[in-house]
């Protein structure tokens, strides 16, 4: 028999080497796991711990974050690097990005009008005042982090993106952690990253969840569960402030808030194989302006652990090299689908977001149209995908909205100026009071002078809209005699200006459509009634004011209008043009020498940026009568600063309210706005017009400047609206002037 020995022998060496091989190969090759905790702005030294891995071309084969961690661990997942991370994150400005603050171009006229108003809105259904669930919706969180992952959209499965990735949200009704490894990779991470009382929840499949930092800041234990060997654990949690540190209330309460994840690292901080911990202790979950040096702390922290990094490394035989993502700056659309919209008709929808369908757009003009529709406040949320379509490289948008449940708005302002002096506003704004796209406002102004304006529209979007406005101001002021009688009138006999109580009631109906998405068109029907009455001049009838004016008039009217204004008192750059025509056909009986005529008027701006600091705003604009000019009284009136006037009533510097008076004019405006710290300006600025009646019939409109006037001034934003102070001063007359302004203009 022959021995076998050698046989089994070389079988039995073979099967060692084989069992070593793999188990060396286990050793040689562990699965990596990154744990990212959640933290707000201190999260940002998770960008400077991932460079410092991608120096080392460490490869992650599984990543877990929470909150911030699961924002920076899912763009980290989807294939951005660490570097490419941080130059993102130093151009977002986060301010807008957090408080939902939207561009003023993506707002339409009737939103930009509302947001330049009201220093304060609140909820108000059923008789109530209540707060908002969240500062803000988090929309501009989720577009900015849908345009991110673009390159990502089609992946609803976690474990397809370039590295596996899940991140933990709240459930808020049953208070428990939940993994989020499915479905849109944007909004779980939106839902994760839901601080509670910054942002609203976010509803996912009818369930509400929050901050997932509440029940599982650092999911170490599940990250372990994917099969990781070794874990990279970046903390960005508080610990413990001593007696000292604790010397308010938020710093109290927010060290309550801590105890439970400060407790939980304990054990947590055992499991984790390599710990990096950032010094974040001065800073705080909102500086977020202080990102750069909480970004250098988090390279700091994973370089002192550099030597636990590069002895992982070395079980690694690839070095990993991640490529900068190409950011899709164009799409190309099919259908727009829309749903959610119950109280809204589609093609008011697609109105607000500027969208037919079948074109070719830019992101940003997407990301317009979806701020423009969020602006409204009449949603909560657009969460939107794009769906590809069988034609490559186009695709439907599914645009699913949630349609906010109050209905009814309460906002308060407050105002100073040198026309109208102090003023209190409050208004009431009611949303699908008869249909499903309109609204109604009222504003009561209480103060030295008592005014109203209300607002009923029907917002078809592309298509023909319907307004009713009506509005009643009042002031007392000095005026030009020549704005209420013919200067060879007895009356105003040694008289340059009378002291008068003006009164105007105006109401309208109107339609509006818009125009290349961008232009306003408007025309209507409008009712003015104007009654100016004066103590100055003796009555025949003892104790009664003498009446200039007491008349109704009916005229038809159109308008143009385009606004692309970044901000409306200190803008950087864009144009207006604002153009109308009024043809007055009718007048009660008191005017009884009336005959129609026709008053047309153009604004023309333009504003553009020479530095960061330095902005400058040009203006032009005229005007002029048409037909029977035997009606001073709705004539172009200049003087003071403002930009509430009605009429025909203008801004002039170095001349007091309503001082220059014709029925036609030109004028030029310069405006250098130097923004000498953050929201404080330094303001220069003149005027030069030709003002007088029928200008326009000898040329006189093309001479020299008859008057010109210059203004300094001081300006900051506040959350009331603007705070100014203008010295002005007229070369013509050498005199000068001072305007205060105190809040938005309404």
């Amino acid at each position: 028999m022959r021995n076998n020995k050698p046989i089994s022998l070389c079988i039995l060496i073979f099967t060692m080497f084989f069992a070593f091989s793999i188990s060396a190969q286990d050793v040689d090759e562990p699965k990596v796991g990154l744990v990212l905790s959640g933290g707000g702005a201190k999260g940002f030294a998770h960008i400077g711990t991932l460079k410092v891995i991608d120096s080392l071309g460490i490869k992650v084969d599984h990543i877990a974050g929470t909150s911030m961690g699961a924002i920076i661990g899912s763009l980290y997942a989807s294939g951005y690097s660490g570097k490419q991370l941080d130059s993102i994150f130093k151009s977002i400005d986060f301010d807008e990005l957090i408080n939902d603050k939207f561009s003023r171009n993506s707002k339409s006229l009737i939103e930009r009008n509302n947001s330049e108003r009201y220093a304060i809105s609140l909820p108000f259904d059923n008789f109530k005042v209540s707060l908002p669930s969240g500062l803000s919706r988090g929309q501009n969180v989720y577009s900015l982090l849908y345009k991110l992952m673009l390159h990502v959209n089609e992946v609803d499965d976690f474990n397809d993106l370039p590295i596996p990735f899940f991140c933990i949200a709240t459930n808020i009704e049953t208070g428990r952690p939940i993994i989020m490894d499915k479905g849109n990779l944007p909004e779980s991470v939106a839902a994760s990253g839901a601080f509670p009382s910054l942002f609203q929840p976010v509803i996912i499949d009818d369930k509400i969840y929050i901050d997932g930092g509440v029940t599982n800041n650092y999911p170490i234990e599940e990250l372990r569960a994917k099969g990781m060997d070794i874990i990279i654990g970046v903390d960005v949690q508080d610990d413990l402030k001593d007696r000292e540190a604790l010397a308010s209330a938020p710093d109290i309460l927010l060290q309550i808030n801590n105890f439970r994840t400060i407790n939980d690292m304990k054990d947590k901080r055992k499991l984790t194989d390599i710990y990096i911990k950032p010094d974040i202790t001065n800073f705080s979950v909102i500086s977020f302006n202080e990102g750069r040096d909480i970004v250098r702390n988090g390279e700091i922290a994973a370089r002192n652990q550099i030597e636990a990094l590069v002895k992982l490394k070395k079980q690694q035989k690839e070095f990993s090299v991640k490529r900068n993502i190409t950011i899709k700056d164009s799409i190309k659309l099919g259908y727009v689908r829309v749903t959610g919209n119950n109280r809204y008709t589609r093609s008011y929808v697609l109105g607000k977001l500027k969208l037919k369908g079948y074109e070719s757009i830019s992101y940003n003009q997407l990301d317009k149209g979806v701020s423009n529709l969020i602006a409204t406040n009449n949603f909560d949320a657009l969460r939107y995908k794009l769906v590809p379509t069988e034609v490559e490289d186009v695709y439907d948008l599914d645009a699913r909205i949630i349609e906010s449940k109050n209905s009814a708005l309460l906002r308060l302002g407050l105002h100073y100026d040198g026309l109208y002096k102090s003023a209190a506003l409050l208004n009431v704004t009611k949303k699908r009071l008869i249909s499903k796209n309109d609204f109604a406002s009222l504003d009561i102004i209480l103060g030295d002078n008592i005014r109203y304006n209300f607002d009923y529209f029907i917002d078809k979007g592309f298509y023909v809209s319907i307004g009713l406005k009506s509005r009643y101001n009042q002031f007392d002021r000095l005026v030009n005699a020549n704005l209420l009688l013919e200067p060879s009138d007895p009356l105003l006999v040694g008289l340059n200006k009378v002291d008068v109580e003006l009164q105007d009631q105006t109401n309208q109906l109107y339609f509006q459509t818009l125009l290349a998405k961008e232009f306003s068109i408007s025309a209507g029907f409008e009712h003015k009634r104007l009654k100016i009455t004066t103590e100055t001049l003796n009555s025949s009838i003892a104790d009664e004011d003498f009446t200039f004016e007491n008349t109704d008039y009916l005229s038809l009217f159109g308008g143009l209008k385009v606004d692309t204004y970044d901000n409306k008192y200190f803008p950087n750059n864009g144009f207006s043009f604002d153009g109308n025509l009024h043809w007055y056909i009718s007048a009660s009986k008191f005017n009884r020498d009336f005959n129609p005529f026709s008053i047309a008027s153009a604004d023309i701006g333009y504003a553009f940026s020479l530095t960061d600091k330095l902005s400058i705003n040009l203006g032009t604009s005229g005007g002029f009568q048409l037909g029977d000019r035997s009606t001073n009284f709705l004539d172009f009136a200049f003087g003071g600063y403002g930009q509430n006037f009605i009429n025909n009533f203008r801004s002039f510097y170095g001349y007091d309210y309503v001082s220059v008076v014709g029925n036609s004019f030109v004028k030029a405006d310069v405006n250098l706005d130097y923004e000498l710290f953050n929201k404080h300006h330094i303001m220069l600025s003149g005027n030069f017009a030709n003002i007088d009646n029928n200008i326009f019939d000898d040329g006189k409109w093309f001479s020299a400047p008859d008057y010109t006037g210059f203004a300094l001034g001081y300006s900051l934003e506040t959350f009331l609206g603007p705070i100014e102070a203008k010295y002005t001063y007229s070369p013509e007359v050498d005199e000068s002037y001072w305007f205060f302004n105190v809040g938005f203009w309404f």
